[in-house]
């Protein structure tokens, strides 16, 4: 399952909706899609789509997902890094008035650069060819084990905290 967000702007992100639900109807996609569209006016009609849904739906879904695919909003992408999943981000751009400026391209551009960990597609034609080769770009990211990471983090830090509250002798 593939699993979309454009997050909760308010305005308009039907360039990613409508695109996921043209690669739905040619095949390109050939597994089951649920969307989160948000308030794009665009209304799928190969996909299973739902304006909002509450945070433990959205929760639940991603980690069901195979791939996320989102909009660059941070909140969006983080959650799937933090279930071990890698997202392709498409971030909203001022060009199509998807947001109020490009801050979603140069974060996205950062977080893609700094932490390899997203997949970016900034030209929407080259999202079909992204979901078609999802599985070889996990396997050529240099930073794709997550879970890892996560549990190395966790543990550094579960160190750190015992040591704030085992008293001296004990």
């Amino acid at each position: 399952m593939i699993f979309v967000t454009v997050g909760t702007h308010e305005q308009p992100f039907n360039r990613l909706i409508e695109a996921v639900d043209n690669l739905c109807e040619t095949g390109v996609i050939n597994e089951p899609v649920i969307m989160q569209t948000g308030f794009s006016t665009y209304e799928p009609k190969h996909c299973e789509w739902h304006k909002l849904l509450p945070y433990d739906q959205m929760k639940e879904k991603v980690a069901k997902a195979r791939i996320v695919i989102t909009h660059g909003g941070p909140a969006s992408f983080i959650m799937p890094l933090q279930i071990g999943k890698i997202p392709i981000v498409v971030p909203r751009q001022l060009q199509f008035n998807e947001h109020v400026n490009n801050h979603q391209v140069d974060f996205t551009k950062a977080v893609a650069e700094r932490m390899g960990n997203i997949i970016p597609v900034y030209d929407i034609a080259q999202l079909g060819k992204v979901v078609q080769c999802y599985d070889e770009l996990i396997d050529s990211m240099q930073n794709n084990d997550l879970r890892t990471n996560n549990a190395q983090f966790n543990s550094a830090l579960e160190k750190i905290v015992e040591r704030m509250f085992v008293r001296e002798g004990e």
